[in-house]
């Protein structure tokens, strides 16, 4: 690895370098911050290792420094004033390890490896982001309808502000990936961006996700865990449907936005975060209110700025743009001779209301580019629009709705495919119909549901 030392004290900078070279690592060893600074903008180096007093420099400056300018680079801090608080001081502020002075060429050999472990999961975790990338098409945020233009004007105004957002709009209207093009255009770019999802657990493994517990606090917990609170901290934590967040957590969340404090499951210790909250819901808040399951406080305290994501069905002028985009996509990744759109398959295209929105169009078109035979999309190749749903037999003419002269079996195969269509999981799918997740499977492959 390519080490640079920062260090005041030539005899530490030297025996380091010698401990390092020893078993043939490129060491550079520097004797202030404002140097070590100059030196890691002309080379990339694997490694800094950092002393915590400078003489007249902090190194807790330096790192911050380090961080925001080569936050790819870890740095391992070292001092021969060692204690906890300035250990876990130097940890918040970004250092992936620490050091105590003096220190022997074994813990010195344990470090190095950390760091090099530390650099490879990095480097992972970016090929991973290169491949989910080019799995998935580019999220688009721009539009051709002037309701959601306000709506992205709005929220990209507010971006740069510390001002906590709320994102309305029915399920896959696309309100996760505002939320992190929001987080990527604000000034905590460079921070953690957290998200958790609010109907995704029971309140009690909620509250413990969220703000994380203490061992033995409850059935399970066998040892402590920092939640989602702790890890989002100085960025932004993302909370998705929060109109299911239960009743009794409410307090805790209107607690942290105003006083940025919070508490562990069984801790009596008061602890800071300082976090950016976007919130999102498909439910209206305001009826929430009304009936006593949202807490008014928390609804106005959310609703600092509050904007509406249109449905595709509200957006005729949007759909055409996304649709061509996603067939262009998913033509070039799969090497399939797809041009665009029939008459006819435009004709069912705009006929469709999309009840599922962008995710239920992005899986629609992703099918169609897949399983067409020809260079264009047809009708056949896409979803039946709801108002033309026929059933499978009997009279032509019956629509699969509702009063209609349809069997029990018909509509209940038609609620689970909409269901599926507009719902991000099948925990989530399973929920809205009321079964668990093992019958779902269990109809969706009696009925032949992808």
């Amino acid at each position: 690895m390519d080490v640079l030392i920062i260090d005041d004290e030539q005899s530490v900078r030297d025996s380091t370098r010698l401990a390092l070279e020893a078993d043939d690592h490129y060491v550079e060893a520097i004797d202030n911050g404002k140097t070590g600074l100059l030196r890691l903008k002309e080379d990339p180096f694997d490694l800094v290792i950092l002393d915590l007093n400078l003489g007249d420099e902090s190194g807790l400056d330096i790192l911050g420094e380090i961080n925001k300018k080569f936050p790819r680079i870890p740095v391992v801090m070292f001092t021969a004033e060692a204690s906890i608080d300035s250990a876990v001081k130097a940890i918040q502020l970004g250092a992936m390890d620490y050091l105590e002075k003096p220190f022997t060429p074994d813990q010195l050999r344990s470090v190095i490896a950390r760091s090099r472990n530390w650099r490879q999961m990095q480097e992972r975790i970016e090929e991973l982001e290169v491949e989910v990338s080019n799995q998935s098409p580019p999220a688009i945020f721009e539009s051709r309808d002037p309701a959601m233009k306000e709506s992205l004007d709005v929220l990209f105004r507010a971006a740069p502000t510390s001002a906590s957002l709320l994102i309305l709009g029915e399920s896959g209207t696309g309100k996760s990936l505002v939320a992190r093009e929001l987080h990527r255009r604000s000034h905590l770019k460079d921070k953690p961006f957290v998200t958790i999802s609010c109907p995704s657990l029971s309140k009690e493994l909620l509250e413990s996700e969220l703000f994380g517990h203490v061992k033995g606090s409850f059935t399970g917990a066998i040892k402590d865990k920092w939640g989602k609170v702790h890890e989002a901290n100085g960025g932004t934590l993302f909370l998705d449907e929060i109109g299911e967040l239960p009743i009794d957590i409410q307090p805790k969340l209107l607690r942290l936005l105003q006083e940025r404090e919070y508490e562990r499951l069984g801790e009596t210790k008061t602890r800071q975060a300082d976090v950016r909250v976007i919130a999102a819901t498909n439910r209206d808040l305001k009826k929430c209110v009304e009936e006593g399951t949202f807490r008014e406080d928390l609804y106005y305290r959310l609703n600092v700025i509050a904007v509406e994501m249109p449905s595709l069905r509200e957006r005729p002028n949007d759909l055409k743009y996304f649709a061509d985009s996603f067939v262009s996509f998913f033509a070039e990744q799969t090497s399939r001779p797809i041009n665009g759109f029939s008459d006819s398959g435009l004709t069912r295209l705009v006929s469709h209301d999309w009840p599922g929105n962008l995710r239920e169009l992005r899986n629609a078109i992703e099918r169609a580019v897949i399983l067409s035979r020809g260079t264009e999309l047809h009708d056949v190749d896409l979803p039946t629009p709801e108002a033309a749903i026929k059933q499978s037999s009997g009279d032509s003419s019956t629509a699969v709705t509702p009063g209609g002269d349809v069997t029990i079996d018909q509509l209940e195969e038609e609620h689970i495919r909409r269901v599926l269509a507009r719902s991000k999981t099948l925990q989530e799918a399973s929920e809205i119909l009321g079964i668990d997740q093992a019958t779902l499977y269990r109809k969706r492959k009696k009925l032949g549901i992808e």
